[in-house]
């Protein structure tokens, strides 16, 4: 099987579809994840380094035995690594974790802080060579105008929570002018049951022999989502990735988009992320 790619408006090609390691822990449990992944013909990991597990990823794309170039790393940056000269010193620990010469997207992970000295460390860190291609995570109110306007480098990624309940179409409106893409966390949903077991996801998946779940993460591929749904299961890695031999209908799109509820699994307002993610630091 053959995945997609995705051009960022920098010009680079992102591969569409990715591993996220959200929650596994550190060590052989990720790198195995990983590993059995890029077997499969993975060639995307989201990692970041709140999840504590970068040094596991980069252990598997060293011991892959695939061509760095062929591996696409996102990872991501911590509120309190944010400001200038301090976001230039974590992206150096960044890689000294990952033990990569690079970076290929680098995120700030959460709307809080000073991500407006980060992003101006980010843009430096590209014009050194250490990261490719820097964008945002979770930037939904009036910050990510903010630091798109004072950007010299447009974002290249927006990455949110976005599945059928809740499909980002008028965010999508608003980062369209800077060519920035969405990433989807929680790509189905937070595994909700009724999301899953909508009518016309059964209905596809019989149609072309498929999972509600595999009819789900198409969808998102053919909206042109970034998607990196998680699993240290073997046969399910495989299974999310068995997406590339069949393409829904303009019709069943149509059909897919009307389910949209504005239903979100992560609700939290602008203060009470203020609290959470300021007052907390990952370990080096």
């Amino acid at each position: 099987m053959e995945q997609t790619f995705i051009t960022l408006n920098n010009g680079t090609k992102m591969p569409q579809f990715g591993m996220g390691v959200f929650m596994i822990p550190d060590g052989e449990e990720t790198k195995k994840a990983c590993l059995d992944a890029l077997k499969m013909g993975y060639r995307h990991i989201d990692t970041a380094h709140a999840y504590q597990n970068e040094r596991s990823v980069g252990e598997a794309v060293r011991e892959s035995g695939i061509d760095r170039k062929e591996i696409w790393v996102t990872s991501k940056l911590w509120p309190s690594e944010y400001g200038e000269g301090k976001t230039a010193a974590a992206i150096n620990k960044m890689l000294e974790r990952l033990r990569l010469e690079y970076i290929d997207l680098l995120l700030l992970h959460q709307q809080v802080g000073d991500y407006i000295g980060a992003w101006r460390d980010m843009e430096k860190a590209v014009e050194q060579g250490k990261v490719r291609s820097i964008g945002l995570s979770n930037f939904e109110s009036d910050r990510l105008e903010e630091v798109c306007t004072a950007a010299k480098i447009k974002p290249a990624a927006l990455q949110v929570e976005c599945h059928p309940y809740y499909q980002q179409a008028d965010l999508k409106k608003r980062i369209a002018p800077y060519g920035t893409i969405i990433e989807a966390w929680y790509p189905i949903g937070h595994g909700d049951a009724e999301l899953i077991n909508e009518p016309i996801f059964t209905e596809l998946a019989k149609k072309y022999n498929k999972t509600n779940v595999q009819i789900i993460l198409r969808w998102h591929i053919q909206e042109g989502n970034v998607i990196f749904p998680k699993s240290t299961n073997p046969q399910h890695i495989k299974d999310n990735f068995d997406i590339f031999d069949f393409e829904l209908t303009a019709d069943e799109m149509a059909k897919i988009r009307a389910v949209d509820k504005n239903i979100r699994f992560f609700n939290a307002t602008l203060e009470q992320q203020e609290a959470q993610f300021t007052n907390w630091a990952p370990a080096d």
